[in-house]
């Protein structure tokens, strides 16, 4: 994982933030062990606490993994409410089952096994909260494909759009202060391209924050 933050500014964020139950704990550790690109319990709090703000209902993930930000997501979710994880991997899926189960939170938590694209498009909204994190060259789609279901008040929220593995910052600040460099790789462009849909979008009013390894946070203001 490639923090933006140094250590310790990111020790003094978790230590402060809320303490994460032993089925996390247990989340976390198989991110650990299997080297797993999870969010991390920084951002996984920062999820929670946007959820729990606009008194979500309703969340759809385009990626969901191991299920470890549908977790967090679902804590604050009412008993009528719905999550909606979606995931290429199998094995990836099925043990999110296991861990949303073990939270108690199956009964609001729909498992689709396959493309979020296809996926988004049998679902209607509202969807109070959708987390973008899948693959960076599909970012743009998915927020064009959901756009219309998020209703004023509701937030889209994608990954990495600082840093990963895959992605390279200084092409995104040459962008981001002196237009796009020429020579980008694929992930990086899809980063790209999807700051500069959701950033022209007058519905939305999008900032970058600073946690994990970077997160884009748009509000629909219209």
């Amino acid at each position: 994982m490639t923090d933006v933050l140094t250590d310790e500014i990111a020790r003094f964020v978790r230590a402060v933030g809320p303490d994460p139950d032993e089925t996390l704990i247990e989340m976390d550790e198989y991110a650990a062990a299997k080297g797993f690109p999870h969010v991390g319990p920084d951002v996984g709090a920062f999820l929670r606490f946007v959820a729990r703000l606009n008194d979500a209902e309703r969340v759809f993930e385009f990626g969901s993994g191991y299920g470890y930000s549908a977790y967090w997501f679902a804590d604050v979710l009412p008993d009528d409410g719905e999550i909606v994880l979606t995931e290429v991997d199998e094995d990836e899926l099925e043990l999110a089952r296991e861990y949303m189960a073990a939270g108690g939170y199956n009964d609001i938590t729909r498992y689709e096994l396959g493309d979020a694209m296809a996926t988004i498009d049998r679902y209607d909204g509202p969807f109070d909260v959708v987390l973008i994190d899948h693959q960076k060259s599909r970012y743009a789609d998915a927020f064009e494909a959901v756009r219309s279901k998020v209703p004023v008040g509701g937030v889209v929220i994608a990954d990495n759009p600082i840093t990963a593995s895959v992605v390279e910052f200084d092409d995104l600040l040459e962008w981001a202060e002196d237009g796009a460099p020429t020579d980008v790789n694929e992930h990086t462009q899809g980063v790209i391209d999807y700051l500069e849909m959701v950033r022209a979008d007058p519905a939305f009013e999008t900032i970058a924050v600073p946690l994990g390894e970077g997160i884009a946070v748009s509000y629909r203001v219209g």
